[in-house]
């Protein structure tokens, strides 16, 4: 039988209060809040809280804190990530991030979702990975939802609400975030 985890991960349904969820939260919060303590000058103790932090990238994640997940292990970095404040990124499900992408502050990336019959969404939940690619930049206050995939080069713009894929090589922006036009090449 799959561990509550092994379901979280899955996408399945599993139970968030899962007792080895809730260590593993607790951790996640603890290396957050080391972080977010960190002043500029202690250079080595944000980069060490980093590399326990993520799965991956937690060496060369250029990160401007606070800083807030769920789980940290879930979320895999590319080379040189960039995080401007207030970054939250709810990690239920894999986060894949490509090499040299950027977040503008206030950033949020969604992966948990919720069952709508309300007696089962008392109980369990279940997510959706994200995965976007190198060379991204999405603007400040940019919300990704759960199962979103953003395609490499492309940009999002400031305030975006992403619902569903975008393209490689695009800018998409709005509430329901859109595709507006390709970018080209320079």
């Amino acid at each position: 039988m799959p561990s509550e985890r092994e379901k979280m991960l899955a996408g399945e349904l599993y139970d968030a209060l899962d007792p080895e969820l809730v260590a593993m939260r607790a951790r996640a919060r603890e290396l957050c809040w080391t972080l977010n303590a960190t002043r500029e000058h202690e250079s080595d103790e944000r980069r060490r809280t980093l590399r326990a932090l993520f799965a991956t990238g937690g060496d060369t994640v250029w990160m401007q804190p606070p800083f807030f997940c769920d789980y940290g292990s879930n979320i895999e970095l590319g080379r040189r990530v960039f995080f401007n404040f207030n970054c939250v990124v709810l990690d239920v499900c894999r986060v894949r991030i490509g090499d040299y992408t950027l977040f503008g502050p206030a950033v949020q990336i969604y992966t948990p979702l919720h069952p709508l019959d309300a007696a089962l969404r008392r109980r369990e939940e279940y997510g959706k990975p994200v995965d976007i690619g190198s060379d991204v930049w999405v603007g400040g206050g940019a919300i990704i939802l759960p199962g979103v995939r953003i395609g490499s080069r492309s940009v999002i713009g400031a305030g975006s609400v992403v619902t569903r894929d975008v393209p490689d090589g695009v800018f998409a922006a709005g509430n329901p975030c859109r595709v507006i036009r390709d970018i080209e090449a320079t």
